[in-house]
């Protein structure tokens, strides 16, 4: 299960984010930029809910334990080039 929670910053929005997988929950701390979700959110979509879409496209390709605890959700383009093409087709 993903959990996610937003602050509000002046560039974006600083998101928590909890993974529950039975027993085993990691914590990470994601910066969204306003850039970030006009690029890959749908209209209307909230931060959370994109975030929350980031996450289970990385769960698609690594374990929780190995993703980055704390990171600007524009980095993971640059370890997935496909998150750019799987987010501009939905």
């Amino acid at each position: 299960m993903i959990r996610v929670e937003a602050s509000p910053t002046a560039a974006g929005w600083d998101c928590v984010v909890e993974i529950s997988e039975g027993e085993k929950v990691s914590r990470h701390n994601v910066r969204v930029s306003k850039e970030d979700l006009q690029r890959w959110g749908r209209p209307g979509d909230a931060p959370e809910h994109l975030v929350r879409q980031a996450f289970d496209f990385l769960l698609k390709h690594e374990r929780a334990d190995q993703i980055k605890l704390s990171f600007e959700l524009a980095e993971i383009n640059q370890y997935f080039p496909e998150f750019e093409r799987e987010f501009a087709n939905r």
